[in-house]
């Protein structure tokens, strides 16, 4: 119930999710619009956007293993916002786990076999985490801004990793800028071949339960939101906020890395030059969609992965040109960002 002028409103939806609601249709309104006039075949193009990323068990495990992989990653960054940090080198932490898994399972699989996978993604974890460590322990002896430090990580970073991949690391059998493929034991199990789909999907969606009960339930979850959304208050009732910036953003860049991890362990079964493609950037997104809570990162993800799966399915079955489906993106995901918080009234009751 709320109370305006006087009297009082039942709400049938909460204002935030009334508002992403209102938003994401009108993101459907503007796809239906674009498409009518800028498409070849409009039909089929509109076909292609809704059904395309659900029409085979292909399509459909591609584009729930890229949901998986944003899951990860944007827990990674709701968690570094619910402590008061703004984690952006998710892109590096990303690259930079994959690399640290793949060196692991290219050398280690023949010795520690099945153990050699665990290790990996021990690996990425802790190449995560120490990059985001880094940032939060700036920000906390040096008042350097999360921001530009986790940033400026990545970039400086990133290159050293690409020379690695094409360079040193290369696979000189191949044609590709990449490591050696990873041996089957090295492999996550795949659930719907011959998409890319693997058990990192459950992974996931178990590693959201687990942040929600963290965020929700415990003592560490309860200062990491009064002192992400409150530090003045966090202080009055004795938490001091910048005790949580290390192990958020900790926490954020080993999430970073496992999906580092998950991507060259299950999606493409090898470490490639680029193989994040956007994921941190992505995760960013998604994070903000869901408003930083775990649970809402599961629409959210679904949302973001199925627009980028329709858009591609649109672009190589109908002809939809790269221009007009990177702006539907764009825009759909701006209207997904607005604060739109106007509540729907169903009853008012007696003054």
């Amino acid at each position: 119930m709320r109370r305006y002028k006087g009297r009082d409103y039942r709400l049938l939806i909460p204002g935030p999710a009334f508002g992403t609601l209102i938003a994401l249709g009108g993101g459907i309104v503007l796809i239906l619009l674009i498409m009518g006039l800028h498409a070849p075949a409009p039909a089929k193009t509109i076909r292609a956007f809704f059904l395309g990323p659900w029409s085979s068990p292909w399509f459909l495990g591609n584009t729930l293993d890229h949901i998986g992989l944003l899951l990860t990653a944007s827990l990674g960054t709701c968690i570094a916002f619910r402590g008061g940090c703004f984690n952006l080198g998710g892109e590096g932490q990303i690259y930079l786990g994959g690399l640290a898994a793949s060196v692991v399972l290219l050398w280690g699989h023949g010795v520690l076999g099945w153990g050699a996978l665990g290790l990996a993604g021990l690996g990425a974890l802790g190449a995560g985490a120490a990059l985001g460590a880094l940032s939060g322990l700036l920000k906390k002896a040096f008042a350097a801004h999360e921001l530009i430090s986790s940033f400026l990580l990545t970039q400086a970073l990133s290159p050293v990793a690409d020379y690695l991949i094409a360079g040193p690391l290369r696979d000189p059998q191949g044609n590709l800028l990449a490591m050696a493929p990873i041996a089957e034991p090295g492999l996550l199990l795949r659930l719907l071949p011959p998409s890319s789909l693997s058990i990192s999907f459950i992974f996931a969606l178990l590693l959201i339960i687990a942040g929600h009960l963290f965020i929700n339930r415990t003592v560490w979850g309860y200062r990491f939101t009064i002192a992400g959304a409150a530090p003045a208050f966090a202080r009055y009732g004795g938490i001091e906020p910048q005790a949580c910036w290390v192990p958020a953003m900790s926490a954020a860049g080993a999430l970073g890395g496992l999906t580092g991890f998950f991507a060259v362990a299950g999606t493409y079964g090898r470490c490639h030059l680029g193989f994040s493609g956007g994921l941190g950037w992505s995760s960013i997104a998604v994070a903000l969609i869901a408003r930083n809570r775990p649970l809402a990162l599961i629409p959210a993800s679904l949302v973001y992965g199925a627009l980028k799966a329709g858009s591609d399915a649109a672009l190589l079955d109908a002809g939809l040109n790269f221009e007009t489906a990177a702006f539907i993106q764009a825009v759909v995901l701006l209207l997904a960002t607005v604060q739109l918080t106007a509540p729907l009234v169903t009853r008012k009751a007696a003054p």
